[in-house]
C-alpha cells in the first residue's frame, strides 16, 4: 500500500538548508521546483519505458499523468 500524505507528520529542515533556501530569490526557488518536477517526470518515464517496452510515447505520458494524479496504473 502506498503511503498517504499525513498532515500530522512534520519534517523539520536542517538550519543550514533553511539558510540556503531563504537566500534564494523567488525565481530561483521556482526554478528549483520546476527542475525537481522535470527530474521526477524523467524518472517516471524511464521506469515505464523499462517495464513496458512495447508502449508508445502516448501510453507513457498517460501512465505518468495517472501516477501524478494518483490514479491506478
Amino acid at each position: 500500500m502506498r503511503d498517504r500524505f499525513d498532515v500530522n507528520r512534520i519534517e523539520v529542515l536542517d538550519d543550514e538548508m533553511v539558510r540556503v533556501l531563504r537566500s534564494k530569490t523567488p525565481v530561483e526557488r521556482i526554478a528549483m521546483v520546476l527542475d525537481a518536477n522535470r527530474t521526477m517526470r524523467l524518472m517516471l518515464e524511464s521506469h515505464f519505458r523499462e517495464r513496458h517496452p512495447d508502449w508508445d510515447q502516448s501510453q507513457i505520458a498517460d501512465a505518468i499523468a495517472r501516477r501524478l494524479l494518483d490514479e491506478s496504473s
